[in-house]
């Protein structure tokens, strides 16, 4: 049995990562659902999704009930609104003072066998809670009855060096080959979840294969191309930070030099968000210059247009989570505080990616409802496969 899905099947839903922020995808999947049954559209919208990190975690979810986008959201809103830190990884102060010492004895008494650990932070976990939320033959089967064409997980290869898009979908889509990119067909399962999101040096690097893979979005240079290469047309990306510029110290004296903490927050912002800033703005030159070029021409050099929806949150993330840095577990805010990532403004950025807590959480799952209800026209128009341009 399929379903014929004509209308919308060059759509796709990218969800890139962004640790804790991962949240505010909910809120606007959850407006996005009600736009889509209030003006009647097909059960599942996307029939190509992607995602990187927390992304690829909530695309995982949303593809293994690709029969239904309102059941996935409101799989992943239960998810993201019961959500704690030590779901995610061991918040005790026990695990964080052990994984200390261990660096500490490394570093120090390494010649005496003392290795260090795999990460800053233990995610075991988060493999539990993947594997209570994941149905990965729920996959299989939107696939099969026509919801959904392809689901794709991005992940770094630490060996390789290449960004690799596992995908699992149709049978006439074929892996690929480019320049330190490549897609590779997998039944996906919680492993690929994990790779992808691996932060690197927080979170241990996870076994696919002969390889180990951390997170996607260390290597993903152009993050629209594995949705473009899985045949979409039109893509809708939701990003969890703010489009405003950072603004420069205002004095000179005011200027001092960054602590771990912010370096590790630009570190975060530059893996998750910068490529895809860049490669949404290469899209739109290349759609004015195919623009100025005959059908003739586009054909002969294989170029189509591509409408980019880019939905990004309307307040700056950081400052919510500085509102709600009282929820960081003890051991986490002591190791935060040493850092130096604990005060406000672009201190802050660190731990606005690890902060896994309800209020937190719920604060970004509202705003993203708010956000997309704002821009509802637009919504509307990408849903019924009208031509619009950001």
């Amino acid at each position: 049995m399929t379903t014929d899905h004509s209308n919308s099947a060059g759509n796709a839903l990218m969800l890139p990562g962004g640790g804790a922020r991962g949240a505010y995808q909910v809120g606007a999947l959850k407006a996005i659902s009600e736009l889509n049954n209030s003006t009647g559209g097909c059960d599942n919208p996307f029939p190509i999704i992607t995602g990187t990190s927390a992304g690829a975690i909530n695309a995982g979810v949303l593809a293994s009930h690709g029969c239904s986008l309102s059941i996935g959201v409101e799989r992943l809103e239960h998810f993201w609104c019961n959500m704690r830190s030590e779901m995610i990884f061991r918040t005790d102060l026990q695990a964080m003072l052990i994984n200390g010492l261990r660096w500490f004895l490394s570093m120090y008494l390494g010649f005496f066998g003392f290795r260090p650990p795999r990460s800053l932070l233990d995610n075991t976990p988060l493999h539990e809670l993947l594997r209570n939320n994941l149905t990965p033959g729920g996959i299989s089967e939107a696939i099969r009855r026509g919801h959904l064409r392809a689901l794709a997980i991005n992940a770094s290869g630490y060996t390789c060096s290449d960004a690799v898009s596992f995908f699992q979908g149709h049978e006439d889509i074929t892996a690929w080959q480019h320049e330190r990119r490549r897609g590779e067909r997998s039944m996906i399962d919680v492993e690929h979840l994990l790779a992808s999101s691996a932060l690197p040096l927080i979170f241990p690097a996870v076994r696919i294969g002969n390889e180990y893979f951390g997170d996607g979005g260390m290597r993903l240079t152009a993050p629209l191309s594995t949705a473009l290469q899985l045949g979409a047309r039109r893509i809708l990306v939701i990003s969890t930070r703010d489009a405003k510029q950072d603004e420069q110290a205002a004095r000179e004296e005011d200027l001092q030099f960054p602590s771990l903490g912010e370096i590790g927050g630009a570190m975060m912002d530059i893996i998750f968000l910068d490529n895809l800033n860049a490669d949404i703005q290469r899209t739109r030159q290349l759609n004015e210059i195919i623009a100025r070029m005959s059908m003739a021409h586009r054909r002969e050099l294989g170029l189509r247009h591509t409408d980019v929806l880019h939905l990004t949150p309307s307040a700056d993330v950081r400052e919510i989570a500085y509102a709600h840095s009282h929820e960081v577990p003890a051991a986490l805010r002591f190791m935060l505080r040493r850092l130096g990532a604990d005060g406000d403004g672009r201190k802050v950025r660190l731990p606005s990616y690890l902060l896994f807590e309800q209020g937190f959480c719920r604060a970004l799952i509202d705003l993203g409802y708010r956000d997309v209800m704002d821009r509802k026209d637009e919504i509307e128009a990408f849903l019924h496969d009208e031509r619009h341009n950001e």
